[in-house]
């Protein structure tokens, strides 16, 4: 069996919603110190629905993939629901991470749970 997926291996290849969005009403940002990797999640909500999601990743391969796929989980649904959002859920829609690497959709989770955290803060409905 190989280590990583296909649908890991393709959105590391080719992630999905890659970048900054300038004018962000959410953002937040993680990291772990063990590995070094650091995730940057912008979130431009309107009506309590996500419009677009984008992000920015210092790491590797398991997490770029997670933060691609997280960013698809939650781009066009409710604020509610994305709170709900777990990393066994971006684990799982990855069709599996190794152990080793399950701390990489952890941090996808935390980064989104920061942005909307950050939406909150300036009195932002959730």
């Amino acid at each position: 069996m190989a280590l990583y997926s296909e649908k890991v291996m393709d959105h590391f290849r080719n992630p999905r919603n890659v970048g900054v969005i300038e004018d962000a009403n959410a953002v937040g940002q993680v990291g772990n110190a063990k590995c070094g990797d650091i995730m940057k999640m912008y979130l431009k909500i309107e009506d309590g629905i996500i419009q677009d999601v984008k992000f920015e990743t210092f790491g590797c391969g398991s997490a770029i993939a997670s933060s691609s796929m997280a960013t698809e989980l939650i781009k066009g649904k409710p604020v509610s629901e994305a709170m709900k959002l777990t990393n066994k859920a971006v684990t799982e829609a990855l069709d599996g991470l190794p152990a080793h690497k399950l701390h990489c959709s952890v941090l996808a989770e935390e980064a989104i749970q920061a942005a909307l955290e950050d939406y909150r803060s300036r009195g932002g409905e959730i």
